[in-house]
């Protein structure tokens, strides 16, 4: 009796240590930067509500992603329409930063963006992370055909998960953007970031983000591929897949 008694006591203290070691996925930490405007306590409420249950499904989505997450949310007074008054960045990859901006002039406020728009961001910023994809620590070399496909991803990732997508994001039609895959396949390796990807001198808008959705899209249908899928290839192989060479 007394070498069974042993016999539990010591399973009992190898089921525990076993638990013990067991790696814990921890959630995202949630901070409110509010240097120049502040939240209330049902924003605070809201976009906590929204980003950890974000969270829970990406993680569903994309194993890799990160254990331990820091988002930073802000609020600021921008004119953020186009992407339904919510934006936001991916910093770091080490440790996994992501600040998101909520802009207080969006129709409705800070509640109406984060209602209209922050999941879509998690979904997009997220997958950045699960990718490398940052901005201080970046696993990627330069060059705007790298972040087309790369943002490309990001925003079909949110637009198939969330089902809502941005103007701002929105690919122009098949012929234009043919053309622009053309033309930043021809630009060299230091092209100017903000010009290809936010504000063109020629008035164009979101060139590389429109023109991502459009390559990721089409390899999409070329290949057969859902873009959880298409996420495990190189920006070259995506690039092969819609018939061009980077």
């Amino acid at each position: 009796m007394k070498s069974i008694k042993i016999l539990l006591l010591f399973t009992t203290l190898l089921l525990i240590n076993s638990c013990k070691n067991q790696p814990q996925p921890l959630g995202a930490t949630i901070t409110f930067k509010e240097e120049e405007s502040s939240f209330t306590s049902e924003q605070k409420e809201l976009i906590q509500e929204i980003i950890t249950n974000s969270e829970v499904e990406i993680r569903a989505l994309l194993p890799q992603l990160p254990d331990s997450i820091t988002v930073t949310v802000e609020i600021v007074d921008w004119n953020l329409d186009v992407v339904g008054g919510v934006t936001g960045r991916t910093e770091t990859n080490s440790p996994p930063f992501v600040a998101i901006q909520i802009s207080e002039k969006y129709p409705g406020g800070v509640t109406a963006a984060s209602q209209t728009a922050l999941k879509h961001t998690i979904f997009h910023e997220f997958h950045h992370l699960s990718r490398g994809w940052a901005i201080q620590d970046n696993r990627y070399g330069p060059g705007i055909p790298i972040a087309a496909v790369n943002e490309g991803l990001a925003v079909v990732f949110s637009e198939e998960y969330t089902h809502q997508s941005m103007k701002a994001d929105s690919p122009p039609e098949a012929a234009v953007a043919e053309q622009w895959m053309k033309e930043i396949l021809a630009l060299p390796i230091d092209a100017n970031y903000q010009h290809w990807m936010f504000e063109h001198p020629d008035g164009r808008q979101s060139i590389g983000y429109r023109t991502g959705n459009y390559i990721i899209r089409k390899a999409m249908a070329n290949s057969g591929k859902n873009v959880l899928e298409l996420s495990k290839n190189t920006p070259d192989e995506i690039w092969n897949l819609v018939g061009h060479q980077q």
